[in-house]
């Protein structure tokens, strides 16, 4: 779903762009003001594309052409003007707009408009991507050169030419994902698309209407009609990650999907054939939930046609030191550092650590020290983990006992860790969530669950 940022100061006009284009399918942020929109961007809001009215008062939607252009290059902006007026729009487009759509909007430039724009976006971020594994050597493979690496790989590459249905296991935090996508550069089905489906992140409810798509009334707020991950993978792979979630209900539904390669949208009898390779991974254990009953067994056995098992990170330790040397070079390019050397004190304390949360939390312990890190140099001080965390280190406090003796709840922990987050980053959102590995929406639920506030002490 591509997210939009609609910028008018005329609540009316944002709201009816707004409605129009969630019709369409499109994700809108709404900004009444220059600033509104500003401020969004700088709590890391991104978008695929802004839509903003030319003439606001204070700053001007030419001023946030400007703004966007200098966040992002390749920032994609429509600019709405008055009918007719060409100098205008001329100026827009020379500022750096994409586009502008002449007031009254009519809504088929619009939509014309827009999906132009999108699939430019779209082939900028496939040719950057292009560009940074020619320049990075494929910075999201799977790193590794232990004999457990080497034959899940050498596993990984004979089954993706076949149409085998794959099952991916492996302890959370191992690279399930990474695995599933190495299995679909391998294929046939390459140049198609690879979507991911996160099982337990999305209601029951709207788990059926992700997978398999709805059409209009199907159901309260089906405004129209919808495909479905099913549908979007077309001819490539369909990734369903954390399967194990899947309710039982939903399961038989699933199986029939497996077997027959056909299924329907919500509230629809017409069958689609279904074209995409499946993978599946959960970090459970299948076999045990299928003895207890918590998983079909039929099922089970269809989505593991062929396992592949990932080891845990202290089961192949002797990677840890090319796997930090890979993680630095896409950490330094996503926060913008220039972190390159760690100290053999530093690569001793990470490779001594057992690292229940796998590669994930390596990367994310990594992330810390490089956003807390002065210099280019990564040393042993930035890694509270082993004996420094044991020993009192400040930033590993968050697990300590109370001033009475008490160990705190696994809720007490997350919250202090996530406020002491919050406070080395100085509450810059963005980076926050890069350092916790969490989604904007969830580190905003996390803050309000918690009720954490800026002013309060880390």
């Amino acid at each position: 779903m591509s997210r939009i940022l609609v910028v008018d100061d005329d609540a009316a006009a944002a709201r009816l762009l707004t409605e129009v284009l969630t019709r369409e399918g499109y994700e809108v942020t709404t900004a009444l003001s220059v600033a509104d929109a500003v401020k969004a961007l700088e709590d890391g809001a991104r978008f695929d594309a802004t839509l903003t009215d030319l003439r606001m008062p204070g700053a001007s939607g030419l001023d946030l052409v400007a703004e966007l252009r200098k966040r992002d290059p390749a920032a994609i902006v429509l600019v709405l003007t008055a009918f007719g007026n060409a100098q205008a729009a001329a100026e827009a487009i020379a500022r750096g707009a994409y586009d502008f759509v002449s007031k009254p909007v009519d809504l088929a430039q619009l939509r014309l408009a827009l999906a132009r724009a999108l699939e430019r976006r779209r082939l900028e971020v496939e040719n950057r991507a292009l560009r940074r594994r020619e320049v990075d050597g494929e910075p999201e493979r799977i790193v590794g050169q232990s004999p457990q690496m080497i034959e899940l790989m050498k596993q990984a590459a004979r089954v993706a030419p076949t149409p085998a249905t794959v099952l991916v296991t492996g302890e959370t935090g191992t690279g399930k994902e990474r695995v599933a996508r190495l299995v679909h550069e391998y294929s046939t089905r390459a140049a198609g698309r690879f979507v991911a489906v996160n099982c337990g992140a999305l209601a029951e409810g709207l788990l059926e209407s992700e997978l398999f798509g709805h059409v209009k009334g199907a159901f309260t707020g089906a405004i129209a009609d919808r495909p479905g991950r099913f549908e979007l993978a077309g001819k490539g792979t369909l990734f369903l990650d954390e399967i194990a979630e899947i309710p039982l209900e939903l399961q038989a539904k699933l199986l029939r999907v497996v077997q027959e390669r056909t299924f329907e949208r919500v509230g629809d009898a017409r069958p689609i054939a279904l074209e995409a390779r499946i993978v599946a991974a959960t970090h459970r254990d299948l076999p045990a939930m299928v003895a207890r009953g918590a998983f079909r067994e039929d099922l089970f056995y269809r989505l593991r046609v062929v396992e592949i098992a990932l080891p845990a990170l202290r089961e192949r330790a002797g990677d840890i030191p090319i796997l930090v040397e890979g993680l630095l070079a896409k950490i330094n390019r996503d926060l913008g550092k220039d972190v390159r050397y760690v100290t053999p004190a530093a690569l001793a304390r990470l490779s001594a650590h057992s690292w229940p949360g796998n590669v994930r939390e390596l990367e994310n312990m990594l992330t810390r020290a490089v956003v807390l890190a002065k210099t280019d140099v990564l040393d042993e001080t930035l890694l509270p983990i082993g004996a420094a965390a044991l020993a009192g280190d400040p930033a590993a406090s968050t697990g300590e006992a109370d001033a009475d003796g008490a160990l705190p709840t696994l809720r007490e922990i997350e919250r202090r860790h996530i406020l002491r987050v919050l406070a080395h980053t100085e509450w810059n959102k963005r980076r926050a969530c890069a350092v916790l590995d969490i989604s904007r929406p969830t580190l905003d639920r996390k803050i309000e669950e918690y009720g954490l506030r800026r002013e309060e002490p880390a």
